[in-house]
C-alpha cells in the first residue's frame, strides 16, 4: 500500500509540473511528446485510483518526497539555464521523473506479484512499460535536441571569444561576455 500511495502522489506532483515544463519548452517536438505524457500521467492517476478501490483502500495524502525532490531540482535547473539549452534541461529533469518512476513501479508490480494480486500486478506492468517508453521517447528527442543546443552554445561561445579578442586587439582591458550554460 505504502508504494501504491508514493506512486499516486507522484503522479498527481507530476501532473501539477508538467505543464510548467511544456510552456517552457522550446521545441514543438518536445512541447507535444510531454502534452501527450501528460495525458497518459493523469490516466496512471486514474488507473491507480482503480486498484485502490479494487483493494477496498482510499488514495492517501502522504507526500512522495522522493519526488517532490526530483521535481524542485528539475525546476532550479530551468531556472538557471538559457534559452539556448531549455530542452536539453528539460529532458534532463524529465529523465530523472521517469526514472524515478520506473523503479516505484517495477518494485509496486514485484509485490503485487508477490501478494497474488494479479490484476493490480497487470495494472502496474502496463503503466511500467509506459513509463519506460516515455523514457525512450525523450531520449531520441535528447539525441537531437542537445545536439542542437550544444552547437547553439559553441557558437554563441565563439561569438562572446571573437567579442574579447576584438577588445583585446583594441586595446581595451574590459572582459565581456557571457557564456550559456551547456547541457552535459
Amino acid at each position: 500500500m505504502e508504494q501504491l500511495q508514493d506512486l499516486y502522489n507522484a503522479e498527481n506532483q507530476i501532473i501539477k509540473a508538467l505543464p510548467m515544463m511544456v510552456e517552457s519548452a522550446q521545441s514543438d517536438e518536445l512541447r507535444n511528446a510531454l502534452n501527450e505524457h501528460l495525458e497518459v500521467t493523469r490516466n496512471q492517476a486514474t488507473r491507480l485510483e482503480q486498484i485502490f478501490e479494487k483493494l477496498g483502500e482510499k488514495p492517501g495524502s502522504e507526500k512522495c518526497k522522493g519526488m517532490e525532490g526530483v521535481l524542485k531540482e528539475g525546476s532550479d535547473l530551468l531556472q538557471e539555464v538559457s534559452e539556448q539549452v531549455m530542452d536539453a534541461a528539460i529532458i534532463a529533469s524529465a529523465q530523472r521523473v521517469e526514472h524515478y518512476e520506473i523503479a516505484g513501479y517495477g518494485t509496486a508490480r514485484t509485490y503485487a506479484e508477490l501478494l497474488g494480486e494479479d490484476d493490480a500486478a497487470a495494472v502496474l506492468d502496463e503503466i511500467l512499460g509506459e513509463e519506460k517508453e516515455a523514457d525512450e521517447t525523450l531520449t531520441g528527442l535528447a539525441e537531437d535536441l542537445n545536439t542542437e543546443a550544444l552547437e547553439e552554445g559553441e557558437a554563441s561561445e565563439e561569438v562572446n571569444t571573437e567579442e574579447l579578442n576584438t577588445e583585446e586587439e583594441s586595446g581595451g582591458a574590459k572582459k565581456k561576455g557571457s557564456r550559456s550554460k551547456r547541457a552535459a
